[in-house]
């Protein structure tokens, strides 16, 4: 999962929304460096990224990628999840995504201080250019798998994996629809 389906599971399931969004960002025990609470919301994050990455859907969707991607494929599926989550936001939650967007990026806001330059510089580049609201769009699901190549050369296959994605859109699309919204259940009964 990326940043929206993280903020969204963590808002759903009252966790910090912050900690959530910076558990990449964050090495070692976070109960060491945060409020119980924040520390929380970082533990969620990679409790969820667990989840994810063994689900038997996730697994079909790695072999919708050639060979040649599929060392990749996690990366871009992150991203695609929050393709289709933002695209297809009006079925998970009643408020706008431009409203939930404002919403979180105030509450993040707060306690933004706390954390690595990283993440802060990361954050206002996501507000900038709007990602949650534009993931629902291909084309920036590509600028953003060019950008990671071009950070990371060893990620240089990313930009190819735009085409596993376009060429099995239907397919991914319906793995979503089956496991989101199990993890919705879970968020919002705690048990995640």
């Amino acid at each position: 999962m990326n940043i929206l389906a993280h903020i969204h599971l963590a808002a759903l399931s009252n966790t910090s929304v912050i900690g959530n969004a910076a558990a990449d960002f964050i090495k070692g025990d976070p109960y060491r460096q945060y409020t119980p609470f924040i520390a929380d919301g970082i533990m969620m994050h990679r409790r969820v990224d667990k989840l994810v990455d063994e689900l038997p859907e996730i697994e079909q969707a790695k072999l919708l990628f050639r060979s040649e991607t599929r060392r990749v494929a996690p990366i871009t599926l992150d991203i695609v999840w929050d393709h289709f989550l933002s695209k297809h936001w009006a079925c998970y939650m009643q408020q706008s995504l431009p409203d939930f967007n404002l919403s979180m990026q105030k509450l993040i806001k707060q306690d933004i201080a706390l954390f690595p330059v990283e993440f802060k510089q990361f954050m206002g580049y996501l507000w900038q250019n709007e990602w949650l609201v534009n993931y629902a769009h291909q084309d920036f699901i590509k600028r953003v798998l060019n950008g990671m190549a071009n950070e990371r050369p060893k990620l240089e296959k990313l930009r190819v994996s735009f085409t596993d994605f376009t060429d099995n859109y239907a397919q991914l699309e319906q793995l979503f629809f089956i496991f989101y919204p199990r993890l919705i259940k879970k968020a919002q009964s705690a048990q995640l």
